[in-house]
């Protein structure tokens, strides 16, 4: 993120000139990679309208018009599938607003580039999940996800993040860190470099079925938190999937995945004491329920069955990256105390080792909500 001057946000307000005059901007959320603001319009009929403005982070998207025709190619056929089914494409998806110019992005004098959307009035998101019925309502919104966009081409999308989950890639990235260990820190770690190397099969589970033509690629989110669902405020149900950065052709084990390593720990991602963390079987059930649910029958028999190894996969690749950026000195993921990435590994593997003990029972939680 980049501080951004009075005077260079007044020369991109300039750029959306015709929303109509402009009453106040904030700053606005938690995020950590895009600088956020909320505008407040009064239009021409003399009501509200607000607006998200970001600038976004061309540190992490080098890509930015690639990026932004992923979104205008998700959110228009969005669009048009929402409406296909009688629900409220101002709510449901997110839309972009053209600035003065009618691109769907602005680049100022400083070359650096932002993007408009409608607010999504009346709804919140929220970043932990406070009950099972709000990990139920991501679960449901992002099996919705999938199902809404099961025929949109994947293969036509850019990877904003290059391999962003290939799992083998990360694997032979650490590899590479524990041969070169720059900073002396593989005497340390011998138990978690073996953790790492008696689950190398894992690695290759979902690259190689997809070789094999085994699974679909599908258009998929890679960042499935519940604080990326907008909640409505008055039913508390899911309507839209927001923060669609990283949409990319993918597989939906993968959506799945990450949901479960976040939302159904019992622990924090970086908790010290092991001991607290394991995988909470009745919120895995509750999401497999959901997102089952939300994909309609979309999904093929063999996706299914995988679910749970997308959990693992997911678990286990990024305890491999947090491992990894321990191994070459923490300088991808933002750290807050001495090993903090190494306690985020360990919380992982540790995940890992409780779901490898709950296997059957995960699986057979898959059956039977596969079976209703």
């Amino acid at each position: 993120m980049t501080n951004i001057t009075e005077t260079e946000l007044e020369e991109v307000l300039d750029a959306y000139r015709h929303i109509g005059t402009l009453k106040s901007k904030i700053p606005y959320g938690n995020g950590h990679i895009n600088n956020t603001f909320l505008l407040t319009y009064e239009i021409p009929d003399g009501q509200e309208k607000r607006i998200i403005l970001q600038e976004m982070n061309r540190e992490v998207f080098k890509q930015p018009k690639e990026l932004m025709e992923n979104i205008i190619g998700v959110t228009s056929y969005l669009r048009g599938k929402i409406i296909e089914n009688g629900g409220d494409p101002e709510r449901e998806t997110l839309n972009v607003v053209p600035a003065d110019d009618g691109e769907n992005y602005y680049v100022d004098s400083r070359g650096e580039y932002w993007r408009a959307y409608l607010f999504i009035e009346d709804a919140t998101c929220y970043e932990q999940v406070e009950t099972k019925e709000d990990f139920y309502q991501s679960a449901l919104a992002f099996g919705n996800f999938q199902h809404l966009l099961a025929g949109y081409p994947a293969e036509t999308l850019h990877e904003t993040i290059p391999q962003f989950h290939d799992t083998r890639k990360r694997f032979n990235d650490f590899l590479r860190a524990v041969d070169e260990d720059k900073l002396g820190r593989v005497v340390h770690v011998r138990d978690e470099i073996d953790f790492v190397m008696k689950r190398e099969g894992d690695a290759d589970v979902f690259g190689d079925m997809l070789k094999r033509k085994e699974l679909p690629l599908r258009v998929t989110h890679n960042d499935t938190k519940l604080n990326n669902i907008m909640i409505d405020n008055a039913t508390r149900k899911g309507i839209c999937v927001i923060d669609l950065d990283t949409v990319m052709p993918g597989l939906a084990m993968n959506d799945f995945g990450d949901s479960i390593r976040f939302g159904a720990n019992t622990a924090a991602e970086d908790e010290t004491d092991l001991s607290k963390v394991s995988s909470n079987l009745e919120l895995f059930e509750v999401y497999v329920e959901g997102f089952l649910k939300g994909c309609q029958g979309s999904l093929t028999q063999t996706e299914i069955r995988l679910l749970p190894m997308g959990a693992k996969v997911m678990t286990y690749e990024c305890g491999i990256r947090f491992l990894t950026d321990y191994l070459e000195g923490d300088h991808y993921f933002r750290i807050h105390r001495e090993n903090h990435n190494l306690d985020r590994a360990r919380t992982q593997f540790k995940l890992i080792e409780d779901m490898e003990a709950k296997w059957g029972e995960m699986e057979a939680i898959v059956r039977k909500a596969a079976n209703k």
